[in-house]
């Protein structure tokens, strides 16, 4: 089921189903959320969320507040949760991603081994950060949610970000220990 702008309309179908939103609601529950592996902006929420309403997959509720600014709530229709459930049937694009350390450490002969270690010693950092972030997250998802219907894919995808990050972290040990080796070399041609 191909929309116009990707993947975008189909993920916030699928965040209309938590309940109705505002797209400021809707990056809020983003960052939050499936910001740790999706990404939209308010660029891409807002014309989304009006092209979904254009095409009768969500409605537009206008909040009225006094002396703020109105508060426009979108909440999926049942033709919105039947475009979801088709596009959610539709296999996986395989996509390559992009990773700025990859790129500099494949170029990384050209700059000193420190500022190597530098990049891949911050890398390790995040993901052990990540770790203990996801880790937190499925402890209070399981005490907010334990009998939401959702929780065990929501735990699903915190699981992937634990495995991944556990990865990443032997990765960048086994690379400090690599960097450590070709700089001894160096030293030894010397």
């Amino acid at each position: 089921m191909k929309t116009k702008g990707g993947s975008t309309p189909n993920a916030l179908l699928g965040l209309l189903t938590l309940r109705p939103m505002s797209g400021y609601d809707i990056r809020q529950l983003i960052s939050q959320s499936i910001g740790h592996f999706w990404s939209e902006s308010f660029g891409q929420i807002y014309p989304g969320l009006k092209q979904l309403a254009a095409e009768g997959l969500v409605e537009k509720k206008t909040e009225r507040n006094k002396g703020k600014p109105d508060r426009h709530l979108y909440s999926i229709t049942s033709d919105g949760r039947e475009r979801l459930r088709e596009w959610l049937k539709i296999p996986v694009a395989e996509e390559v991603a992009r990773n700025e350390l990859l790129l500099k450490l494949f170029f990384g002969e050209h700059v000193s081994i420190s500022v190597n270690r530098e990049h891949v010693t911050a890398n390790m950092e995040f993901h052990q950060r990540s770790l203990k972030v996801y880790t937190a997250t499925a402890k209070q998802l399981q005490i907010d949610h334990p009998n939401d219907p959702q929780l065990p894919y929501w735990l699903i995808t915190l699981n992937h970000g634990k495995h991944y990050s556990g990865a990443m972290l032997k990765w960048c040990k086994e690379t400090l220990a690599e960097l450590d080796a070709i700089e001894s070399k160096g030293k030894r041609r010397r």
